[in-house]
């Protein structure tokens, strides 16, 4: 692990997103909770909840860090057709939340895709991001190259 003892302690705060794309049935099934495991999009926030608590845990040089806030937001996206999520991470500390951030939308994918791959195996998870993080040393960043969006 990095040495983080001599870094300034600061509001950190990061927002991840990514996408789960799936077939046109699949998408209706998730739509009208007609899925047999149950609400896809109220099961991945939860599950991308308590991935973010838990990231020390499976990122191996990840520093533990106290969260004082996690939102994880399910959306249901026509166009895609899929599930988008969106993490927000808040902690104050020494070191950034954005490994935070992108295991809840990460793990809140992957429930996603657990629910739903009765109905489409061919599902993908995708664009996995960071969006931006503020706080640290290095300052505020924000993504704005649209060919990597």
């Amino acid at each position: 692990m990095v040495d983080v003892g001599g870094k300034p302690v600061t509001v950190r705060t990061a927002v991840a997103e990514g996408a789960v794309r799936m077939s046109a049935e699949a998408f209706r099934l998730v739509a009208e909770q007609a899925v047999a495991k149950g609400d896809v999009l109220t099961v991945s926030e939860v599950a991308g909840t308590l991935a973010a608590k838990r990231t020390a845990e499976l990122i191996p040089l990840c520093h533990p860090v106290g969260l004082d806030q996690v939102e994880v937001e399910a959306t249901l996206d026509e166009v895609l057709p899929g599930v988008r999520v969106r993490a927000a991470a808040k902690a104050v500390g020494r070191t950034g939340v954005e490994m935070e951030a992108l295991t809840a939308v990460s793990v809140a994918c992957l429930t996603v895709y657990d629910m739903v791959k009765a109905a489409d195996r061919g599902m993908v998870i995708q664009n996995v991001r960071l969006v931006e993080k503020t706080g640290g040393t290095r300052g505020d960043w924000s993504r704005t190259d649209p060919e990597r969006s």
